[in-house]
């Protein structure tokens, strides 16, 4: 079932908004209506850049912990403990 508003269903809605909040309290919701959109907005995007950050980590290869050049080409061995 598609869901669609055409302008008389805008209309009524914006005519029993406005009468149960009053014109002078509109406003006052259209800004706090904004600012929490915006607010939600960021948050997604903070959170978007710090899954892409964590998976782009992920990729690298880890550092090595020996020095470069130091046996080379020798067996690596098995160590317990």
């Amino acid at each position: 079932m598609p869901f669609g508003l055409g302008p008389v269903e805008m209309i009524s809605i914006f005519l029993v908004v406005l009468l149960l909040f009053g014109a002078k309290r509109l406003p006052e919701i259209g800004t706090s209506l904004g600012k929490g959109i915006r607010e939600f907005k960021s948050s997604v995007s903070e959170v978007r850049t710090s899954v892409t950050a964590a998976q782009t980590e992920k990729e690298l290869p880890p550092a090595r912990e020996e020095a470069e050049g130091q046996n080379e080409g020798a067996p690596r061995r098995l160590t317990t403990g």
